[in-house]
C-alpha cells in the first residue's frame, strides 16, 4: 500500500472509529493537527486512536510521550505505521 493510500485509509478509519459523521476524508488535511485547533479531537479520542492502531495495524503504544509524537497529524500516523506496523 502506498503512503497516499495509507493516509486515505487512515482518514476513513478515524471518521468511522470516532463517529465523525459530519466529515469526509477530503475534509481532513494530511498536515492538519488532530488535536486542539486542527481537527479538534480530545484525550478520549486519543485513546480511540491508540485502539485503532492496535486493532488495525498491530501497533501498541504504551508511552504517552511516544503517543504524542505519533498522533500529531495524518502524516505522522502514516509514517509511524509504515515503520512499525505489522506488514
Amino acid at each position: 500500500m502506498s503512503n497516499t493510500e495509507l493516509k486515505e485509509k487512515l482518514k476513513s478509519q478515524i471518521i468511522l472509529f470516532l463517529n465523525l459523521t459530519d466529515l469526509t476524508p477530503a475534509d481532513i488535511k494530511d498536515d492538519e493537527p488532530l488535536f486542539g485547533d486542527g481537527l479538534g479531537l480530545d484525550s478520549i479520542d486519543s485513546l480511540e486512536l491508540i485502539v485503532l492502531l492496535k486493532r488495525e495495524y498491530g501497533i501498541t503504544i504504551q508511552d504517552p510521550k511516544e503517543g504524542r509524537k505519533v498522533l500529531v497529524d495524518i502524516n505522522s500516523m502514516a509514517d509511524y505505521i509504515e515503520k512499525h506496523g505489522v506488514k
